[in-house]
C-alpha cells in the first residue's frame, strides 16, 4: 500500500504540527540531504517548454529511496483563476520500486523553497540581519516571510508588488505575528534600501530586471528566488558581477537561473559546499552575498521523506492501492474484471 497525502491531509498536518515548526524541521532535513550531497544519483530537471510557461520532471535518488516531482509553472495561471505553479509527487523504495508515498507538493513546495531559502541565508547572510525586502507578494510571499522571521530573527518586512492587493493580502495573512512588522513601499528601490537582506519571488516568464547594481549596499545577501527558467531572470548581469554567487546545483542553474546571463566559467559555489566547510561563505560583513536559488530535486526529496515520516507518526493521509495485489505475482491479468470471460466468447 502507498500512503496519500492530499491538500486536506497535509492542511491537517501543517495544523497539528505548525508552519513554522514544519520548515524549521524542513530545513534541518534539507541540510542533512546536502551534508550527504554525494550520495545522490542527480541531473537537472527535465522541461517541457511552451509559449505561456513549462512543465518539468525532477528527478533524484540515493541507495535507499527514489522521488521525483511533477512541476509546472504558468504565470498566466493567475488570470485563469489557477495557481502559477503546482505540483505533486512520487517517494518510492529503491530496492523493489514500489511507491511509499503519493503527496500533494503544491503547498509542500511553497513550504520546502521558504526552508531552503532560510537554511541558505543562515550560511551567507549577516548574522544580525532583522530587515529585509520582500519583492513578490504572491503566493510564495508568506511562506518567505515566516521562514526568515522564525529562523534568523528577522522582524521588519518592506514589500512590494506590481499588484498592490498582494501586498494587502500579505499584510492581512501575518497580521497575527506581532513580533514581525510588514510595511508597505512604493517601488523596489524603496522597499530595499537599508534592508540586510532581499528576497525577489517574482512570477514573469520574462528577462526581467528587479535589482539592479545601484540597489546594491555593502553586506546585503539576495534571495533570487524567481528565475527558474530559461529566459526568466530578476537581477542585472552587472549586480551578479559584483557579487559572491552560490548555487543548489550548477548544472541546472547555469541554464535557469539568473547566471544564465554570465559566461559559463564565471565562478560560483554550489550550496553543499559551504554547508560542509568545503567552501566558504560569507567573507566578510560588507560581502554581497546572492543565492540563485532556482529549486532543485533534491528539495522535493527532503521534502517528501519527512512528509511521509511525520505523516506516519501522526496517522495522517490514507493508504491507497497505488498497484495491484501480488499474491500471484506472474498473473496480473486477474485483476481485469471480465477478461477472461471475454475472451471465452471471442473465441
Amino acid at each position: 500500500m502507498t500512503r496519500f497525502i492530499d491538500v486536506p491531509a497535509l492542511a491537517e498536518l501543517l495544523q497539528r504540527k505548525g508552519v513554522a515548526p514544519l520548515m524549521a524541521d524542513l530545513a534541518n532535513c534539507l541540510r542533512e540531504d546536502f551534508l550527504r550531497w554525494q550520495d545522490f544519483d542527480k541531473c537537472a530537471r527535465v522541461a517541457s517548454h511552451s509559449p505561456v510557461g513549462v512543465i518539468e520532471l525532477m528527478p533524484v535518488a540515493d541507495d535507499q529511496r527514489y522521488a521525483f516531482k511533477y512541476v509546472n509553472g504558468h504565470p498566466i495561471n493567475t488570470s485563469r483563476g489557477l495557481y502559477t505553479v503546482m505540483a505533486f509527487g512520487v517517494l518510492a523504495e529503491v530496492s523493489s520500486g514500489y511507491p511509499l508515498l503519493l503527496s500533494e507538493l503544491t503547498l509542500s513546495t511553497a513550504l520546502r523553497t521558504a526552508a531552503t531559502s532560510a537554511m541558505a541565508a543562515k550560511a551567507l547572510a549577516r548574522p544580525d540581519s532583522r530587515r529585509m525586502a520582500l519583492i513578490g507578494n504572491g503566493a510564495q510571499s508568506e511562506f518567505q516571510a515566516l521562514a526568515f522571521h522564525s529562523q534568523l530573527g528577522i522582524r521588519e518586512i518592506v514589500a512590494y508588488d506590481i499588484d498592490p492587493a498582494a501586498t494587502t493580502k500579505l499584510q492581512r495573512n501575518l497580521a497575527g505575528f506581532a513580533d514581525l512588522k510588514i510595511l508597505r513601499a512604493d517601488s523596489i528601490a524603496e522597499a530595499v534600501r537599508g534592508a540586510d537582506i532581499v528576497t525577489t519571488v517574482t512570477a514573469d516568464k520574462a528577462r526581467a530586471t528587479i535589482l539592479t547594481a545601484e540597489m546594491l549596499e555593502p553586506g546585503m545577501h539576495i534571495n533570487a528566488v524567481g528565475g527558474d527558467c530559461p529566459g526568466k531572470t530578476e537581477l542585472a548581469a552587472e549586480l551578479l558581477r559584483q557579487a559572491s554567487i552560490f548555487v543548489e546545483y550548477e548544472p541546472q542553474t547555469r541554464i535557469e537561473g539568473d547566471i544564465q546571463q554570465l559566461p559559463p566559467e564565471h565562478p560560483v559555489t554550489e550550496l553543499w559546499q559551504v554547508l560542509s566547510g568545503r567552501a566558504p561563505g560569507r567573507r566578510s560583513a560588507t560581502e554581497v552575498t546572492v543565492f540563485d536559488s532556482v529549486g532543485f530535486a533534491l528539495e522535493d526529496y527532503s521534502t517528501l521523506r519527512l512528509l511521509d515520516k511525520l505523516a506516519r507518526e501522526l496517522g495522517v493521509g490514507r493508504e491507497v492501492q497505488l498497484v495491484p495485489p501480488a499474491d500471484d505475482p506472474k498473473d496480473l491479468f486477474r485483476h481485469t474484471r471480465g477478461g477472461r470471460a471475454q475472451l471465452r466468447r471471442a473465441a
